[in-house]
């Protein structure tokens, strides 16, 4: 049973860098509603007491709204829910427009029906905040997934823009951009030494990150220690982009 006077909405929330941030707010003291696309997904068991599982998929607009208006509040809205098509099938117009509709659109979906909800004030007379998943490709290119790669790059653009023009409501929009992060999806990568080992040469922390490495950075940008912070990118890389 929910009880905090804080909520956050996390799409994408069951899996990944998602799950983490979930566990990370829940910590935080946060009621979490962590989405995910399929049955299976939701009916995997909350990582903690004050997480709840829905289905989600963030390219409906009916489905957007009803989870919205399920909501009993939003203080933060984390837009986590996102795909990458590999073996080059984002050079395809339809999965490239796939790849954009998910992680770019859905994302703007999401902010746009959460917006009345996280500008009212609440009892302490704040408005909610949201944060979006950039990545490394927000930041450079990539050779095999072009949708991905133009959708985060979206992503930064988006935050920036939303920062600017939501700031009169009181809503703060900053996204993370998550380095190498060892979860279901990257785990072939992890356990390849072949693969990881020149991951982990870039990586000036020598190691791969973990999701609540992210979550912990979410958190932040949620908090009031972040409160004049808004339309920042923060990477979460180990210093990745910086060699």
């Amino acid at each position: 049973m929910m009880t905090s006077s804080k909520f956050a909405l996390i799409t994408g929330g069951v899996r990944g860098i998602g799950a983490g941030a979930a566990l990370s707010l829940a910590q935080a003291g946060y009621d979490v509603l962590a989405t995910g696309l399929t049955a299976e997904e939701v009916a995997a068991p909350p990582s903690h007491p004050a997480i709840r599982h829905a289905r989600l998929d963030v390219t409906k607009d009916d489905e957007v709204a009803a989870i919205v208006a399920a909501c009993p509040r939003i203080d933060a809205l984390v837009n986590c829910a996102g795909m990458i098509q590999r073996g080059g099938k984002e050079f395809e117009i339809d999965a490239f427009r796939l790849t954009i509709e998910v992680n770019l659109s859905g994302t703007m979906r999401m902010c746009l029906a959460a917006r009345d909800r996280l500008a009212v004030k609440s009892g302490d007379g704040t408005a909610g905040a949201i944060v979006n998943i950039a990545s490394m490709l927000t930041f450079h290119g990539s050779a095999f997934a072009p949708g991905y790669a133009a959708s985060k790059g979206g992503i930064g653009q988006l935050t920036k823009s939303l920062a600017a023009a939501w700031a009169p409501d009181g809503i703060r929009v900053n996204a993370v951009a998550p380095g190498w992060i060892e979860t279901e999806l990257t785990r072939p990568l992890v356990e390849d030494a072949a693969r990881s080992a020149p991951i982990l040469a870039r990586t000036p922390m020598g190691r791969w990150g973990k999701p609540g490495d992210v979550g912990g950075a979410i958190a932040f940008l949620l908090s009031d220690a972040a409160q004049f912070i808004t339309g920042a990118v923060l990477p979460v890389d180990g210093g990745y982009l910086a060699v």
